[in-house]
């Protein structure tokens, strides 16, 4: 039987898409696709803050 592997969080997985395209990134040539990925790594930098932000705001307050 095939053993499943952790899963990830949402955290986990922004940074690895945003590695993953930052690695493909360095070896495009400048261009509309190069400025699309480039485009998609601030897109998930943009979401991993407001996860952050909302997370934030739901954490309970310390007293």
């Amino acid at each position: 039987m095939r053993r499943r592997s952790e899963p990830h969080t949402f955290e986990q997985r922004l940074d690895a898409q945003r590695l993953r395209l930052e690695h493909e990134l360095a070896n495009l040539p400048v261009g509309v696709q190069r400025d699309s990925v480039a485009a998609r790594i601030e897109q998930l930098q943009t979401a991993a803050e407001m996860f952050e932000f909302l997370k934030l705001r739901d954490a309970p307050a310390v007293r």
